[in-house]
């Protein structure tokens, strides 16, 4: 059994122009984006050589484009395009993506509205 552990990065803020209305899409909001990565980090450990782990400033600036990116409807469908952009590192077993939206259209007081989505590797163990 291959042991995992984690990397986390949570509050990555990044403005962009999703969600189901014109005025989502045209004004724009604030997303903030938490990610847990499982995958095996003894390389990197003994070599201290960030080569042998995810670079987490360089996976930030990747998650950033995704949600600065093309608008889509709902985020549901952005957090999967964030774990798509995580586990296009193979050594990432799996990724945990919330997607916070503070600031989404409910006319009702509330402090987030997020989606969490757990993404694995074919054949990962959980």
């Amino acid at each position: 059994m291959q042991n995992f552990d984690e990397i986390r990065l949570t509050g990555l803020t990044v403005f962009g122009r999703h969600g189901v209305f014109a005025h989502e899409r045209e004004n724009g909001q604030e997303f903030t984006i938490d990610l847990r990565l499982r995958l095996e980090l003894a390389d990197a450990a003994a070599s201290d050589d960030v080569v042998d782990t995810v670079h987490y400033g360089e996976l930030a600036e990747q998650v950033a484009a995704v949600v600065a990116g093309e608008p889509v409807n709902l985020i549901e469908t952005l957090a999967q395009r964030i774990a798509d952009v995580v586990l296009a590192d193979p050594r990432v077993q799996q990724v945990i993506v919330t997607v916070h939206k503070p600031h989404a259209p409910i006319e009702l007081t509330f402090s987030d509205v997020s989606v969490t989505i757990t993404r694995s590797r074919q054949g990962a163990s959980q």
